[in-house]
């Protein structure tokens, strides 16, 4: 993908693939959140780093940061493409890691990103994209509702560690 230019108001961001250099900002990211705080920890950067690798060497898989004018990281997303069986062969996109800077939320730029990988998922093929967020987020389902993502399904998971 090439970088894409987005202005919301008067904030310009540039979208474009995540590099190696920004696991750092991406890492403190996903900690400054209070429910990840506690499973993330950016100071250890190397299980980060190997899972960027394992992403960027991946086509299925997109990485995305906003980048501000100034260059500091504003946001981030992860986009993957599945392919399956169900749905009579359809493609579907998988939304992950959604965040926003402290300093940029409020400004529609978590939408913005959203949006964008969304129409993204359309234009490779996928036939729905699909999300999951924390039963604790009440506000994040109000926000991907908002962006017409519905409660159709009841996630589960099984840690494994």
């Amino acid at each position: 993908m090439r970088p894409a230019s987005l202005i919301l108001g008067d904030q310009h961001f540039t979208l474009r693939p995540a590099a190696e250099d920004d696991v750092p900002a991406i890492a403190a990211l996903l900690a400054d959140d209070a429910i990840a705080a506690a499973r993330e920890d950016p100071d250890d950067l190397q299980p980060y780093l190997a899972a960027f690798r394992a992403v960027d060497a991946d086509p299925a898989h997109l990485l995305l940061v906003a980048v501000d004018r100034d260059g500091g990281l504003a946001g981030t997303l992860q986009l993957t493409l599945l392919p399956g069986l169900s749905r009579h062969g359809a493609l579907r996109a998988q939304i992950e890691g959604v965040r926003v800077a402290a300093e940029h939320r409020g400004a529609a730029l978590g939408s913005t990103l959203v949006r964008w990988a969304a129409d993204e998922a359309r234009a490779r093929g996928a036939a729905l994209v699909q999300l999951t967020t924390d039963l604790r987020r009440e506000d994040a389902q109000r926000f991907y509702a908002r962006l017409g993502f519905t409660g159709s399904h009841l996630g589960m998971k099984r840690d494994l560690t």
